[in-house]
């Protein structure tokens, strides 16, 4: 088995397996908050890609998470923040979710076998799953508009490292690449975080209460998944 890490979702085609499970990550915020909602009991998350989508859904009287360049859209119930989450707004309920990178994430790899999505959160449960499912694996990293980032790289490091042991191969140097900075940054994540372009957008958009959350590891023990046939993200029992 091979594991692979796709730097930014324009690239995706290029590292497409058919009938190998793609795991989107988008370290700020997205997927974060994804499994903060599913935490608060959340049924199930739609993501969509765009704006217009989302206000369709909101018009239909669907509760509406949407983000763009790091603030809360105007018209949503919530934004990308996952400790803004609470169980009063999405206990029970389907949810549509649209963010600037991590929802087009996860439409760019809808041919895969199976999507997942991960972070730090839930590193080591997206690690178990990968593992027990004995497929390929691609890391897809969300970026920043189309652009690689750090962070994202980062957890395909993290999650190479974590599958190298356990008969998973890098698939080709992107995954080394992104093994070798993982390596680099992880006895001082937060740190190394720091210099990086989004957590500077964090800080001037008044965000950087979400940062710690984002970057504490395995918080969590889910691993939402999205489904083809209900066209949203479900945790699998």
């Amino acid at each position: 088995m091979y594991i692979d890490t796709c730097f930014t979702p324009i690239l995706y085609p290029q590292y497409h397996r058919p009938e190998g499970i793609a795991v989107i990550v988008d370290i700020f915020r997205a997927t974060a908050t994804i499994i903060a909602a599913f935490e608060n009991g959340a049924r199930s998350i739609r993501p969509v890609a765009t704006v217009r989508e989302a206000e369709d859904y909101k018009a239909l009287g669907w509760p509406v998470g949407a983000e763009r360049n790091c603030r809360r859209c105007d018209f949503a119930d919530f934004g990308n923040s996952p400790v803004e989450i609470k169980p009063e707004m999405v206990k029970g309920k389907d949810l549509v979710f649209t963010t600037t990178n991590g929802t087009k994430a996860i439409h760019c790899a809808k041919t895969a076998a199976r999507i997942i999505t991960g972070g730090f959160v839930n590193l080591q449960a997206v690690a178990d799953e990968c593992i027990r499912a004995q497929r390929d694996v691609v890391v897809v990293c969300a970026g920043w508009e189309d652009k690689i980032n750090i962070e994202d790289t980062l957890f395909g490091g993290a999650l190479v490292e974590q599958l190298l042991p356990n008969g998973f191969q890098p698939a080709g140097d992107a995954a080394i690449i992104a093994l070798m900075l993982w390596q680099k940054a992880k006895e001082d994540l937060p740190g190394f975080i720091k210099r990086t372009e989004h957590y500077k957008r964090m800080i001037d958009n008044n965000v950087e209460k979400d940062i710690p959350y984002c970057l504490t590891f395995n918080s969590s023990k889910l691993v939402p998944e999205y489904s083809q046939e209900a066209n949203c993200l479900v945790i699998n029992k």
